[in-house]
């Protein structure tokens, strides 16, 4: 095997990507701190316990290795969300709202779709303390906000809740195996086998379930969904939410997807994903967690979004062609020096020139050189024979 080869589904960022990368992140973090949320930066790798916490996709996900300091089992994230759940409910504690940020790299053993990358760079906000829809309206909303900043509008902002599905299933007392089939069953759109794993379930449970794929769509989705749904108290709050926030979003691109169940095993009511005209796949992907601290010590509400640095910047139109670096020539005299430092706290690149490598500065990106004529210091095109 060649000793450059990486493995499948792991990849450099090359100059460009890597510049496009950076470029996102800086004005996606700077916009987040201009609405209060505050920047943390957790380690790459925990206790396994910690980071797979209740769910078994991010238990399945996460790369586990033994601890030779304490013998026991770490894992290599595979989620930042709960290591920000750690940190608010343990490490910063504090009673009111709280508003944090975050972009590192994640590693999946497994790709999360044919062409996505096993290391993922995930940015995204969290929003800690506040239990009403005023905080997913706010989280929804800049969003919204992000993907503008990033030159990529979103076209739809698909809309649903996890207490339709835990409300049908509450009180069944489903073996794990047959509900996991069902959210499987329902997340892919899968009538034929939601309609033989039902078989059995009581009514209105069984129709309700099998109404869930077909409630996707506009506004009139909800008012399908209360006819198709049992009036259980929990459905009927449900759809009141999702209900009020297309009212108070309604200048966003909002549709409904009653099936969709990502995240299930953690969130705890509305959840969204966000998707654009380039992707068939979500761009970002965002829910309510409450509670979720409390295996830190400290149930809180919480909800957030997150996406994929990697994934945007492909989709994302590339900037402007900006203006090449300038070719400074290696020199002691203190005239140039300055000269060059001017140059550069004025934006500009300035590449100095190393000895014996004439002919190859364009590949440094350098179009202009600076040159010394008649007593002045001046730039020119940089013409290579």
């Amino acid at each position: 095997m060649h000793a450059w080869l990486l493995p499948e589904a792991i990849e450099d960022l090359l100059p460009a990507e890597a510049a496009q990368v950076e470029r996102l992140r800086r004005r996606l973090l700077d916009e987040f701190a201009l609405y209060g949320y505050q920047l943390v930066v957790p380690p790459l790798l925990e206790f396994a316990d910690a980071l797979a916490a209740e769910s078994a996709d991010l238990n399945l996900r996460a790369f586990k290795l033994v601890d030779q300091l304490s013998g026991r089992t770490l894992a290599l994230r595979a989620d930042i969300t709960p290591q920000v759940a750690r940190i608010d409910a343990h490490l910063l504690n504090r009673k009111g709202v709280t508003r944090l940020c975050y972009c590192g790299s994640v590693l999946h053993t497994r790709p999360a779709s044919l062409l996505a990358s096993r290391e993922p760079i995930q940015i995204g906000v969290e929003l800690y303390g506040h239990a009403g829809l005023e905080a997913d309206h706010e989280v929804i909303r800049l969003l919204a906000r992000a993907l503008t900043l990033a030159e990529l509008p979103a076209s739809r902002i698909d809309l649903g809740h996890v207490g339709l599905f835990r409300a049908l299933v509450a009180g069944l007392a489903l073996p794990q195996e047959v509900e996991e089939c069902l959210f499987e069953a329902l997340q892919a759109k899968d009538v034929p086998s939601l309609r033989e794993l039902t078989l059995g379930l009581p009514e209105p449970v069984r129709s309700g379930l099998l109404a869930l794929p077909e409630l996707y769509g506009g506004l009139e989705v909800l008012a399908g969904a209360a006819a198709r749904l049992p009036a259980l108290p929990e459905i009927t709050r449900a759809l009141g939410d999702l209900l009020r926030l297309s009212s108070e979003l309604a200048d966003l691109p909002l549709s409904f997807d009653l099936a969709d169940l990502r995240g299930y095993h953690y969130h705890s009511g509305i959840v969204f994903a966000a998707y654009c005209d380039d992707s068939p796949a979500a761009v970002a992907l965002g829910g309510r967690y409450d509670g979720f601290g409390a295996r830190f010590g400290r149930a809180r509400p919480a909800t957030g979004f997150s996406l994929d640095l990697r994934a945007l910047a492909r989709l994302v139109p590339p900037p402007t062609k900006p203006a090449g670096a300038i070719l400074a020539p290696w020199t002691e005299d203190r005239a140039a020096q300055a000269e060059i430092e001017r140059l550069r706290a004025a934006g500009e690149i300035v590449v100095t020139a190393l000895p014996g490598h004439d002919g190859d500065w364009r590949e440094a990106g350098c179009d202009r050189r600076l040159v010394h004529r008649d007593g002045h210091w001046i730039i020119e095109p940089l013409n290579i024979e």
